[in-house]
Order: structure tokens, then C-alpha cells, then sequence
């Protein structure tokens, strides 16, 4: 898909130059012309946002910030679902970021979280996302356990376990494939239909879930649809089920010498 960029503000030229060059994408400071294109990615005193479809989708972790506090957090489905016993440092690779919400949850619980996005726009808003929290002072020391990399997470995985060093292996990867959009709000909807413009439902299912198994985890945890089927139809060892989404966790048995 060709996306277009552009700045809100003349100060802002100069960035997004240097991010249409990154993305091999169409430059204009005609904001109405870009505005025509399918997908366009605007640079502005807000940030970065991607507009189209009559929508505009910002990576900020901000708007998470209630759900960051103390009695809240701990309450947080997918925080219940990582609880991990004798981890006093622990550990989570996102092989699948998006804009990195989840894994801003994995940090406020105390991981050490390595993410990947593979898709290169969605890899620049959540790298603006996570640049403007380092200066917010509530975020600033949470994203500090945050570790982008824009590329192929499942490369990152074989790699990983090629190496075999304990010290890299990570207690939790976390998987949260693209699926299609079930809800019946339509501003959900449109959110998905903008995202899937973008990065289509997994294809490679059986691929991501082996190349998560191999660096042996003490965790696989899997975001579905709440009647959505087990990823590559492998049966977890347990789920926590929600009322749109559930989180099937697969623990693989302990590792033998």
C-alpha cells in the first residue's frame, strides 16, 4: 500500500523528509493532496498519525495511563495472564508490537520487554509513541524496559534460539496475530479496516508459534477473538477469557539437560 507523508508545519519538513525517504513513500506539503491518497501519515505538534478511510489512528500510550495505576493494572487480564512465580527480573518478547499498548502493560508489571513489528509504517508511529513517552514523566521510566526493533520477529526468534544463551531468553513471548475485525462497533471496525490497508490476518500461524516455542519460554500467550480458533490449532494449557478477546497460554513442559 503507498502511503503518503506530510507536515502540518514547516518546522516539521525537515522530519518528514527524512521519514518519506525511510518508507520509499510519496512527499507533499500539500496537505489536501495528501489527504486524497488512500493512506497518508501525518507529522505534526501532536506526533505522527496515520490518516484515511475518514480516520486518524496516533500511537500514545497516555490514554493508557488509567489503566497504569496502582489497583487497575494488576487487574489487567493480560497482566493476570503473564504472572509468572520466581521471575524477580522477568522477561517478554513481543513478536507481534502493533502500536505497543500490550507491551507497555508487560512493562508497568516489571518486564524487560522486547518488541518487534515487521510492518514499517506501524513500526514509525510506534516508535514516535515511544519516543514522546521518554519525555512524559509518568511513562518515562516504564518504556526505559522497552526495546524496539522494527523487522521480522520470527527470524529474531530463530536467531535466539540458535545462540541458546540463557541470559537473552526471554520467560514470556507474546503473540497477538492479526485477525479479522467481530466487534459490531463501527469504529472499530474502521480501525481494523485502516490496520489491515497495512498488515493482513496471519498467514503463517504454524511458523510464528514453532519459532516462539524454540527459545523455550516459560509462557506462550496468545491473544485470540473470543471465539476466535487456537492459533496453528495447538490446545493451550489454559485461557482467561474476557468478553471480546481471550489469552490462550500454552506452557511448554520444563526443559531437560
Amino acid at each position: 500500500m503507498n502511503v503518503t507523508v506530510f507536515a502540518a508545519r514547516e518546522q516539521d519538513r525537515p522530519q518528514a523528509a527524512a521519514l518519506a525517504k525511510r518508507l520509499d513513500a510519496e512527499l507533499t506539503v500539500n496537505e489536501a493532496e495528501a489527504l486524497q491518497a488512500p493512506l497518508a501519515l501525518r507529522i505534526g505538534e501532536e506526533g505522527l498519525s496515520l490518516v484515511g478511510d475518514g480516520m486518524v489512528l496516533r500511537a500514545d500510550f497516555v490514554s493508557m495511563l488509567p489503566r497504569l495505576r496502582p489497583g487497575k493494572l494488576q487487574g489487567e487480564m493480560l497482566v493476570r495472564a503473564a504472572k509468572l512465580k520466581g521471575a524477580p527480573s522477568p522477561k517478554a518478547f513481543d513478536a507481534t508490537a502493533g502500536f505497543g499498548e500490550d507491551s507497555l502493560l508487560f512493562a508497568a508489571a516489571g518486564f524487560d520487554v522486547t518488541l518487534y513489528e515487521n510492518d514499517p509504517v506501524i513500526a514509525a508511529l510506534l516508535q514516535d509513541a515511544l519516543e514522546r513517552a521518554k519525555t512524559h514523566p509518568e511513562l518515562a521510566s516504564i518504556v526505559k524496559r522497552m526495546h524496539f526493533h522494527e523487522g521480522d520477529s520470527i527470524g529474531a526468534l530463530k536467531r535466539m534460539a540458535e545462540a541458546d544463551s540463557a541470559d537473552e531468553m526471554p520467560d514470556i513471548v507474546y503473540l497477538d496475530p492479526m485477525f479479522p475485525a467481530r466487534s459490531k462497533s463501527a469504529a472499530v471496525k474502521k480501525k481494523f479496516q485502516l490496520l489491515h490497508h497495512l498488515e493482513r490476518p496471519c498467514s503463517n500461524q504454524e511458523e510464528i508459534l514453532e519459532a516462539a516455542l524454540s527459545v523455550h519460554p516459560r509462557k506462550v500467550i496468545v491473544k485470540r477473538p473470543i471465539k476466535g480458533p487456537h492459533l496453528a490449532d495447538r490446545k493451550p494449557s489454559y485461557s482467561l477469557a474476557g468478553k471480546a478477546v481471550r489469552y490462550d497460554c500454552i506452557v511448554p513442559p520444563p526443559q531437560t539437560d
